[in-house]
């Protein structure tokens, strides 16, 4: 019994100290990889700045952060970046907006432009269904099936199957609500936002 408890006791005393070195490991390696995501979710977000206003020549004015309730009651957090070209002029405003997709969240930044009218979105983070939900990305672009590039929201974009305007992705009916509750939201949060460019950090994007 006495050499089964000291093997136990050493088994134990092992597993511990190894759980603790692969822990200082990790965390090492967490540490090692912080510093480039952080850059690539930056260069992300600037390459989808320029992709949904429909500009390359931009700079990001303002930065805002909007709350609002949505139909449910539960208060959510929008990113709104107000958007200059190069001479100053007001081009609109690229806005973050996320919901809850049928895998999970559904991240979209959309670009408006100074009267509300949608120049172009990106999908920031999905976990849809490969081959359907992820369809998204290209669906509701202009030309596609159920383009909204120029649509206003000012009247809430629906799917053709709720009695709305726009075609959803087929089969995957959860999704494309998911994405035009995003864009509506997106919109709100848009029309409540000061477009005070002169406040706030300005930052150039590169080209």
């Amino acid at each position: 019994m006495k050499k089964l408890e000291s093997s136990l006791l050493n088994m134990v005393l092992v597993l511990t100290g190894v759980a603790v070195i692969m822990g200082g490991v990790l965390a090492y390696v967490n540490h090692l990889t912080e510093g480039p995501i952080a850059q690539q979710k930056e260069k992300a977000l600037a390459d989808g700045i320029k992709t949904v206003m429909a500009c390359n020549d931009l700079t990001v004015a303002k930065t805002d952060e909007v709350k609002q309730n949505d139909a449910q009651g539960k208060e959510q957090t929008y990113t709104i970046y107000q958007i200059q070209d190069a001479q100053g002029k007001d081009l609109g405003a690229a806005v973050e907006s996320t919901t809850m997709g049928f895998g999970g969240d559904l991240k979209v930044l959309v670009g408006f432009n100074p009267e509300g009218q949608i120049l172009g979105y990106t999908l920031l983070e999905h976990a849809e269904t490969p081959g359907l939900g992820a369809k998204a990305d290209k669906w509701f672009q202009k030309g596609g099936k159920g383009d909204i590039i120029g649509k206003d929201p000012k009247d809430p974009l629906t799917v053709s199957k709720d009695g709305g305007q726009v075609d959803a992705i087929t089969a995957s009916t959860i999704t494309s609500r998911a994405f035009l509750k995003a864009v509506n939201q997106a919109y709100n949060a848009y029309k409540v936002t000061p477009t005070d460019g002169e406040s706030g950090a300005t930052k150039q994007i590169e080209n």
